[in-house]
Protein backbone atom coordinates (compact mmCIF):
# COMPACT_ATOMS: atom_id res chain seq x y z
CA UNK A 1 0.00 0.00 0.00
CA UNK A 2 1.40 3.52 -1.02
CA UNK A 3 2.47 6.24 1.77
CA UNK A 4 -0.24 8.67 1.56
CA UNK A 5 1.45 10.81 4.45
CA UNK A 6 4.34 11.19 1.71
CA UNK A 7 2.14 12.66 -0.89
CA UNK A 8 2.16 16.01 -1.51
CA UNK A 9 -1.29 17.72 0.08
CA UNK A 10 -3.59 18.73 -3.00
CA UNK A 11 -6.55 20.27 -2.56
CA UNK A 12 -9.35 21.89 -4.95
CA UNK A 13 -12.77 23.49 -3.72
CA UNK A 14 -15.78 23.37 -5.60
CA UNK A 15 -18.01 25.94 -5.49
CA UNK A 16 -21.59 25.19 -6.53
CA UNK A 17 -24.36 28.03 -6.82
CA UNK A 18 -28.21 28.15 -7.34
CA UNK A 19 -31.62 30.26 -6.66
CA UNK A 20 -34.41 28.49 -4.80
CA UNK A 21 -37.94 29.61 -3.73
CA UNK A 22 -39.63 31.84 -5.68
CA UNK A 23 -40.96 35.82 -5.21
CA UNK A 24 -39.63 37.39 -2.23
CA UNK A 25 -38.91 34.03 -0.31
CA UNK A 26 -36.29 33.48 -3.01
CA UNK A 27 -32.70 32.68 -1.77
CA UNK A 28 -29.19 31.94 -3.13
CA UNK A 29 -27.79 28.76 -2.22
CA UNK A 30 -24.15 28.24 -2.18
CA UNK A 31 -22.91 24.68 -1.71
CA UNK A 32 -18.60 24.10 -1.36
CA UNK A 33 -17.25 20.39 -1.35
CA UNK A 34 -13.46 20.30 -0.26
CA UNK A 35 -11.50 17.58 -2.42
CA UNK A 36 -7.96 16.60 -1.08
CA UNK A 37 -5.85 14.31 -3.39
CA UNK A 38 -8.88 13.90 -5.71
CA UNK A 39 -11.01 12.86 -2.43
CA UNK A 40 -13.96 14.26 -1.24
CA UNK A 41 -13.05 15.21 2.37
CA UNK A 42 -16.42 17.70 3.27
CA UNK A 43 -19.28 19.67 2.13
CA UNK A 44 -20.96 22.48 3.54
CA UNK A 45 -24.16 24.81 2.34
CA UNK A 46 -25.44 28.07 3.01
CA UNK A 47 -28.85 28.45 2.80
CA UNK A 48 -29.50 32.32 2.60
CA UNK A 49 -27.28 32.28 5.55
CA UNK A 50 -29.38 30.65 7.65
CA UNK A 51 -27.93 27.46 8.39
CA UNK A 52 -24.90 28.15 10.20
CA UNK A 53 -25.02 29.34 13.35
CA UNK A 54 -21.76 29.19 15.02
CA UNK A 55 -19.89 32.05 15.82
CA UNK A 56 -23.04 34.13 16.09
CA UNK A 57 -23.34 36.48 18.82
CA UNK A 58 -26.40 37.30 20.71
CA UNK A 59 -28.02 39.31 23.77
CA UNK A 60 -30.39 36.89 25.79
CA UNK A 61 -31.72 36.01 29.00
CA UNK A 62 -31.40 33.29 31.80
CA UNK A 63 -34.40 30.94 31.69
CA UNK A 64 -33.42 28.66 33.87
CA UNK A 65 -30.48 27.60 36.48
CA UNK A 66 -29.94 24.04 36.89
CA UNK A 67 -27.14 23.23 39.57
CA UNK A 68 -27.97 19.57 39.59
CA UNK A 69 -26.25 20.01 35.74
CA UNK A 70 -24.30 22.75 36.96
CA UNK A 71 -25.71 24.26 33.42
CA UNK A 72 -27.95 26.50 32.73
CA UNK A 73 -30.93 27.59 29.94
CA UNK A 74 -30.83 30.59 28.31
CA UNK A 75 -33.40 32.31 25.71
CA UNK A 76 -31.17 33.68 22.33
CA UNK A 77 -34.46 34.23 20.65
CA UNK A 78 -33.45 31.02 18.74
CA UNK A 79 -36.75 27.77 18.88
CA UNK A 80 -34.88 25.67 21.66
CA UNK A 81 -33.07 27.52 24.29
CA UNK A 82 -29.44 27.42 24.27
CA UNK A 83 -27.21 25.18 26.83
CA UNK A 84 -24.67 26.74 28.82
CA UNK A 85 -22.21 25.11 31.39
CA UNK A 86 -20.48 26.65 34.27
CA UNK A 87 -17.02 26.13 32.66
CA UNK A 88 -18.50 28.63 29.36
CA UNK A 89 -20.13 31.22 31.65
CA UNK A 90 -17.15 32.58 33.44
CA UNK A 91 -13.90 33.84 32.22
CA UNK A 92 -10.89 31.44 31.14
CA UNK A 93 -8.07 31.04 33.17
CA UNK A 94 -5.02 29.46 32.38
CA UNK A 95 -2.11 28.12 33.90
CA UNK A 96 1.93 28.45 32.65
CA UNK A 97 1.36 25.37 29.96
CA UNK A 98 -1.99 27.18 28.65
CA UNK A 99 -4.19 24.68 30.09
CA UNK A 100 -7.54 25.93 31.80
CA UNK A 101 -8.01 24.59 35.39
CA UNK A 102 -10.51 22.49 36.45
CA UNK A 103 -13.65 24.73 37.19
CA UNK A 104 -14.59 25.41 40.93
CA UNK A 105 -17.45 27.78 40.83
CA UNK A 106 -21.12 26.73 41.12
CA UNK A 107 -23.48 27.97 39.01
CA UNK A 108 -25.79 29.32 41.10
CA UNK A 109 -23.02 31.25 42.35
CA UNK A 110 -22.29 32.59 38.64
CA UNK A 111 -26.30 33.31 37.14
CA UNK A 112 -29.40 34.15 38.34
CA UNK A 113 -32.52 33.78 36.54
CA UNK A 114 -33.83 36.52 34.18
CA UNK A 115 -29.99 37.57 33.85
CA UNK A 116 -29.24 39.16 30.94
CA UNK A 117 -25.84 37.58 28.49
CA UNK A 118 -23.85 38.55 25.86
CA UNK A 119 -23.03 34.90 24.56
CA UNK A 120 -21.54 33.56 21.21
CA UNK A 121 -22.67 30.05 19.63
CA UNK A 122 -20.44 27.51 19.99
CA UNK A 123 -21.79 24.72 18.92
CA UNK A 124 -25.36 24.25 16.61
CA UNK A 125 -28.60 22.83 17.79
CA UNK A 126 -29.07 19.01 16.81
CA UNK A 127 -31.80 16.99 17.35
CA UNK A 128 -34.10 17.89 20.39
CA UNK A 129 -30.45 19.70 21.89
CA UNK A 130 -30.89 23.42 21.52
CA UNK A 131 -27.21 25.41 20.43
CA UNK A 132 -24.27 25.22 23.15
CA UNK A 133 -23.19 28.80 23.87
CA UNK A 134 -20.49 30.69 25.84
CA UNK A 135 -19.85 34.33 27.43
CA UNK A 136 -16.21 33.82 25.95
CA UNK A 137 -16.73 36.31 22.63
CA UNK A 138 -14.15 34.72 20.31
CA UNK A 139 -13.77 36.95 16.43
CA UNK A 140 -11.85 34.77 14.35
CA UNK A 141 -9.73 35.70 11.52
CA UNK A 142 -7.70 34.54 9.19
CA UNK A 143 -4.37 34.37 11.13
CA UNK A 144 -5.67 34.95 14.20
CA UNK A 145 -8.59 34.34 17.09
CA UNK A 146 -9.26 37.76 19.05
CA UNK A 147 -10.47 37.49 22.44
CA UNK A 148 -11.66 40.75 23.12
CA UNK A 149 -12.37 40.18 26.94
CA UNK A 150 -9.53 37.91 28.29
CA UNK A 151 -5.83 38.96 28.08
CA UNK A 152 -4.28 35.72 26.74
CA UNK A 153 -2.08 34.72 24.12
CA UNK A 154 -1.99 31.34 22.37
CA UNK A 155 -0.49 29.54 19.64
CA UNK A 156 -2.83 26.34 17.52
CA UNK A 157 -1.16 23.37 19.20
CA UNK A 158 -0.87 21.83 15.55
CA UNK A 159 2.12 24.51 14.96
CA UNK A 160 4.53 21.74 16.34
CA UNK A 161 7.80 23.90 15.90
CA UNK A 162 8.87 25.64 19.44
CA UNK A 163 10.67 28.33 17.33
CA UNK A 164 7.82 28.95 15.13
CA UNK A 165 5.61 29.37 18.22
CA UNK A 166 7.68 31.40 20.04
CA UNK A 167 7.96 33.60 16.99
CA UNK A 168 4.67 34.03 16.51
CA UNK A 169 3.24 34.65 20.45
CA UNK A 170 6.04 37.17 20.77
CA UNK A 171 4.48 38.65 17.44
CA UNK A 172 0.63 38.50 18.85
CA UNK A 173 1.78 39.95 21.97
CA UNK A 174 3.12 43.09 20.62
CA UNK A 175 0.75 43.48 18.39
CA UNK A 176 -2.58 43.27 20.47
CA UNK A 177 -4.05 46.10 22.40
CA UNK A 178 -3.86 45.70 26.14
CA UNK A 179 -6.63 43.92 28.13
CA UNK A 180 -7.32 41.64 25.00
CA UNK A 181 -6.06 38.35 23.58
CA UNK A 182 -5.40 36.94 21.09
CA UNK A 183 -4.96 32.77 19.23
CA UNK A 184 -2.49 32.05 16.73
CA UNK A 185 -4.47 29.76 14.17
CA UNK A 186 -2.81 27.07 12.32
CA UNK A 187 -2.25 29.37 8.93
CA UNK A 188 -0.13 31.95 10.42
CA UNK A 189 2.79 29.22 10.58
CA UNK A 190 5.79 30.92 8.53
CA UNK A 191 3.59 34.38 8.04
CA UNK A 192 5.23 37.45 8.71
CA UNK A 193 4.22 39.66 11.50
CA UNK A 194 3.03 42.56 9.40
CA UNK A 195 0.23 39.84 8.42
CA UNK A 196 -0.79 39.14 11.84
CA UNK A 197 -0.47 42.79 13.15
CA UNK A 198 -3.02 44.21 10.38
CA UNK A 199 -5.38 40.64 10.86
CA UNK A 200 -5.79 41.65 15.03
CA UNK A 201 -5.89 45.46 13.84
CA UNK A 202 -9.18 44.58 11.80
CA UNK A 203 -10.70 42.45 14.34
CA UNK A 204 -10.19 45.44 17.05
CA UNK A 205 -11.07 47.81 14.62
CA UNK A 206 -14.86 45.29 14.11
CA UNK A 207 -15.07 44.72 18.01
CA UNK A 208 -14.81 48.53 18.93
CA UNK A 209 -17.37 49.20 16.01
CA UNK A 210 -19.43 46.61 17.01
CA UNK A 211 -19.61 47.90 20.96
CA UNK A 212 -21.62 50.62 20.62
CA UNK A 213 -24.55 48.35 19.42
CA UNK A 214 -24.69 45.71 21.85
CA UNK A 215 -26.99 47.89 24.43
CA UNK A 216 -29.72 49.00 21.38
CA UNK A 217 -30.19 45.16 20.69
CA UNK A 218 -33.96 43.71 22.13
CA UNK A 219 -33.57 40.53 24.08
CA UNK A 220 -33.46 38.33 22.96
CA UNK A 221 -31.73 39.20 19.70
CA UNK A 222 -28.80 39.14 17.26
CA UNK A 223 -25.61 41.33 18.06
CA UNK A 224 -23.59 39.89 14.99
CA UNK A 225 -23.55 36.98 12.33
CA UNK A 226 -20.93 34.92 11.40
CA UNK A 227 -19.64 35.38 7.90
CA UNK A 228 -21.17 33.99 4.79
CA UNK A 229 -19.84 30.84 3.36
CA UNK A 230 -17.60 32.21 0.61
CA UNK A 231 -16.18 34.29 2.97
CA UNK A 232 -15.37 31.49 5.61
CA UNK A 233 -13.37 29.56 3.03
CA UNK A 234 -11.31 31.52 2.56
CA UNK A 235 -10.87 32.44 6.08
CA UNK A 236 -10.74 28.74 6.80
CA UNK A 237 -10.08 26.52 3.70
CA UNK A 238 -8.11 28.06 1.77
CA UNK A 239 -4.79 27.19 2.98
CA UNK A 240 -1.43 26.91 0.84
CA UNK A 241 -2.48 23.36 -0.27
CA UNK A 242 -5.39 24.68 -2.23
CA UNK A 243 -4.36 24.38 -5.70
CA UNK A 244 -7.87 25.05 -7.61
CA UNK A 245 -11.18 26.66 -6.80
CA UNK A 246 -13.76 25.66 -9.31
CA UNK A 247 -17.14 27.78 -9.63
CA UNK A 248 -20.40 28.28 -11.77
CA UNK A 249 -20.83 31.42 -11.95
CA UNK A 250 -19.01 34.44 -13.22
CA UNK A 251 -19.85 37.02 -10.06
CA UNK A 252 -18.62 34.28 -7.90
CA UNK A 253 -15.44 33.92 -9.36
CA UNK A 254 -14.71 37.37 -9.07
CA UNK A 255 -15.44 37.92 -5.53
CA UNK A 256 -12.78 34.95 -5.05
CA UNK A 257 -9.84 36.12 -6.76
CA UNK A 258 -10.23 39.56 -5.48
CA UNK A 259 -10.32 38.26 -2.04
CA UNK A 260 -7.38 35.84 -2.74
CA UNK A 261 -5.57 38.44 -4.61
CA UNK A 262 -5.63 40.64 -1.17
CA UNK A 263 -4.26 38.02 1.03
CA UNK A 264 -1.58 37.38 -2.07
CA UNK A 265 -2.66 33.86 -2.66
CA UNK A 266 -1.37 32.11 -5.31
CA UNK A 267 -4.93 30.42 -5.71
CA UNK A 268 -6.03 33.89 -7.76
CA UNK A 269 -4.39 32.24 -10.57
CA UNK A 270 -6.22 28.90 -10.26
CA UNK A 271 -9.75 29.75 -9.89
CA UNK A 272 -12.06 28.52 -13.10
CA UNK A 273 -15.49 29.29 -13.83
CA UNK A 274 -17.49 26.07 -15.20
CA UNK A 275 -20.89 27.23 -15.80
CA UNK A 276 -22.93 24.04 -15.32
CA UNK A 277 -26.52 23.29 -14.77
CA UNK A 278 -25.29 20.78 -11.49
CA UNK A 279 -21.76 21.66 -11.17
CA UNK A 280 -21.95 19.13 -8.29
CA UNK A 281 -22.88 16.24 -10.38
CA UNK A 282 -19.91 17.14 -12.76
CA UNK A 283 -17.50 16.12 -9.45
CA UNK A 284 -19.94 13.27 -8.29
CA UNK A 285 -20.31 14.98 -4.81
CA UNK A 286 -23.73 13.88 -4.80
CA UNK A 287 -23.16 10.50 -5.39
CA UNK A 288 -20.50 10.70 -2.85
CA UNK A 289 -23.20 12.22 -0.19
CA UNK A 290 -25.39 9.24 -1.31
CA UNK A 291 -22.89 6.72 -0.54
CA UNK A 292 -21.81 8.68 3.14
CA UNK A 293 -25.25 8.26 4.28
CA UNK A 294 -25.09 3.97 4.14
CA UNK A 295 -23.64 2.14 7.22
CA UNK A 296 -21.45 0.05 4.95
CA UNK A 297 -18.52 1.53 2.81
CA UNK A 298 -16.24 -0.45 1.00
CA UNK A 299 -12.49 0.02 0.54
CA UNK A 300 -11.19 -0.27 -3.08
CA UNK A 301 -9.28 -3.92 -1.82
CA UNK A 302 -12.64 -4.95 -1.33
CA UNK A 303 -12.51 -4.92 2.54
CA UNK A 304 -14.85 -2.81 4.18
CA UNK A 305 -16.28 -0.61 7.27
CA UNK A 306 -19.85 -0.95 8.83
CA UNK A 307 -20.10 2.11 10.52
CA UNK A 308 -23.37 2.85 13.25
CA UNK A 309 -23.76 6.12 14.80
CA UNK A 310 -25.98 5.88 17.66
CA UNK A 311 -26.95 8.86 20.66
CA UNK A 312 -23.84 8.05 22.71
CA UNK A 313 -20.92 7.08 20.70
CA UNK A 314 -19.51 5.98 16.95
CA UNK A 315 -18.78 2.42 16.37
CA UNK A 316 -16.62 1.45 13.42
CA UNK A 317 -16.32 -1.97 12.54
CA UNK A 318 -13.42 -3.07 9.89
CA UNK A 319 -13.92 -6.14 7.58
CA UNK A 320 -11.36 -8.43 5.11
CA UNK A 321 -14.64 -8.88 2.95
CA UNK A 322 -13.94 -9.73 -0.76
CA UNK A 323 -10.22 -9.26 -0.38
CA UNK A 324 -8.11 -12.51 0.42
CA UNK A 325 -4.43 -10.83 -0.20
CA UNK A 326 -1.45 -12.77 -1.20
CA UNK A 327 1.32 -13.81 0.55
CA UNK A 328 -0.38 -14.48 4.39
CA UNK A 329 -2.86 -13.27 6.78
CA UNK A 330 -0.81 -10.60 8.84
CA UNK A 331 0.12 -9.02 5.40
CA UNK A 332 -4.16 -9.44 4.59
CA UNK A 333 -5.21 -7.98 7.76
CA UNK A 334 -2.72 -5.22 8.21
CA UNK A 335 -2.96 -3.88 4.48
CA UNK A 336 -7.06 -3.78 5.18
CA UNK A 337 -6.82 -2.04 8.52
CA UNK A 338 -3.95 0.50 6.95
CA UNK A 339 -6.32 1.13 4.37
CA UNK A 340 -8.98 1.49 6.46
CA UNK A 341 -7.39 3.63 8.74
CA UNK A 342 -7.45 6.17 5.70
CA UNK A 343 -10.39 6.23 4.79
CA UNK A 344 -12.26 6.20 8.35
CA UNK A 345 -10.79 9.64 8.95
CA UNK A 346 -12.00 10.58 5.62
CA UNK A 347 -15.30 9.51 6.96
CA UNK A 348 -15.32 10.86 10.09
CA UNK A 349 -14.92 14.60 8.22
CA UNK A 350 -17.30 13.75 5.23
CA UNK A 351 -20.15 12.67 8.21
CA UNK A 352 -18.98 15.03 10.24
CA UNK A 353 -19.05 12.63 13.12
CA UNK A 354 -18.33 13.73 16.57
CA UNK A 355 -17.94 12.53 20.48
CA UNK A 356 -16.39 9.08 21.18
CA UNK A 357 -15.65 6.62 18.55
CA UNK A 358 -14.77 3.06 18.63
CA UNK A 359 -12.77 1.24 15.99
CA UNK A 360 -12.77 -2.64 15.55
CA UNK A 361 -9.54 -2.87 13.63
CA UNK A 362 -9.37 -6.88 12.39
CA UNK A 363 -7.20 -8.60 14.96
CA UNK A 364 -3.58 -8.13 14.55
CA UNK A 365 -1.03 -10.59 15.85
CA UNK A 366 1.92 -8.34 16.38
CA UNK A 367 2.44 -4.78 18.38
CA UNK A 368 4.04 -3.51 15.60
CA UNK A 369 1.45 -4.13 13.22
CA UNK A 370 -0.63 -2.87 15.73
CA UNK A 371 1.20 0.35 16.25
CA UNK A 372 1.70 0.68 12.06
CA UNK A 373 -2.16 1.08 11.86
CA UNK A 374 -2.50 3.78 14.65
CA UNK A 375 0.10 5.84 13.81
CA UNK A 376 -1.56 5.80 9.98
CA UNK A 377 -4.81 6.88 11.97
CA UNK A 378 -3.16 9.49 13.80
CA UNK A 379 -1.56 10.77 10.56
CA UNK A 380 -4.73 11.03 8.53
CA UNK A 381 -6.83 12.67 10.89
CA UNK A 382 -4.02 14.93 11.67
CA UNK A 383 -5.47 16.76 8.29
CA UNK A 384 -8.98 17.00 9.91
CA UNK A 385 -9.36 21.00 11.23
CA UNK A 386 -11.51 19.85 13.74
CA UNK A 387 -9.75 18.56 16.17
CA UNK A 388 -9.60 14.60 17.83
CA UNK A 389 -7.39 12.43 19.25
CA UNK A 390 -6.88 8.97 18.93
CA UNK A 391 -6.25 7.42 22.37
CA UNK A 392 -5.08 3.81 21.84
CA UNK A 393 -6.09 0.22 21.84
CA UNK A 394 -8.75 -0.86 24.64
CA UNK A 395 -7.75 -4.44 26.99
CA UNK A 396 -10.66 -5.88 24.25
CA UNK A 397 -8.26 -4.51 21.20
CA UNK A 398 -10.64 -1.31 20.17
CA UNK A 399 -9.26 1.30 19.13
CA UNK A 400 -10.27 4.43 21.18
CA UNK A 401 -10.67 8.29 19.74
CA UNK A 402 -12.82 11.49 20.21
CA UNK A 403 -13.50 14.22 16.99
CA UNK A 404 -14.89 17.44 18.52
CA UNK A 405 -18.84 17.73 17.90
CA UNK A 406 -18.75 20.76 15.53
CA UNK A 407 -22.39 21.50 13.51
CA UNK A 408 -24.58 18.90 12.19
CA UNK A 409 -23.76 15.64 11.03
CA UNK A 410 -24.52 14.63 6.93
CA UNK A 411 -26.77 12.22 8.30
CA UNK A 412 -29.38 15.07 9.95
CA UNK A 413 -28.60 18.15 6.86
CA UNK A 414 -29.48 15.34 4.30
CA UNK A 415 -32.02 12.87 5.67
CA UNK A 416 -35.06 12.87 8.45
CA UNK A 417 -36.14 9.96 10.62
CA UNK A 418 -38.56 7.41 9.04
CA UNK A 419 -42.21 8.15 10.39
CA UNK A 420 -43.31 4.78 10.31
CA UNK A 421 -40.16 2.90 12.30
CA UNK A 422 -39.32 5.77 14.19
CA UNK A 423 -35.76 5.90 12.90
CA UNK A 424 -34.69 1.98 13.95
CA UNK A 425 -34.63 1.16 10.13
CA UNK A 426 -36.17 -2.02 10.92
CA UNK A 427 -39.83 -3.10 9.71
CA UNK A 428 -42.51 -4.49 12.26
CA UNK A 429 -43.44 -7.65 11.49
CA UNK A 430 -46.84 -9.54 13.16
CA UNK A 431 -47.20 -8.75 17.18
Amino acid sequence: MKNRAAEPHRKEIVLQSQSEGSGSNQFQKIRAAVFEQGELMEVFEDEGGSTHMVGNIYRGRVENVLPGMQAAFVDIGLDKNAFLYVGDAIPPRFDEEDKAPIIQERIENVLKPRQELLVQVTKEPVGTKGARISVNITLPGRYVVLLPQVNYVGVSRKIQDNNERTRLKDLAAAAKPEGMGVIVRTLAEGIDGDEIKDDITQLVAYWQALLPKIPHVSVPGLVHKDVDLISRLIRDWIDQDVEKITVDQDEVGKILRKALRDIEHPAAKQVFVVPAKDLFANYGVDDEIRKALRSKVWLKSGGYLVIQQTEALIVIDVNTGKYVGQRSLEETVVHTNLEAAWEIARQLRLRNLGGIIIIDFIDMTTEESQKQVIEALETACARDKTKSQVLGLTQLGLVEMTRKKVGQTLLVRYTSPCPNCDGSGRVRGEI
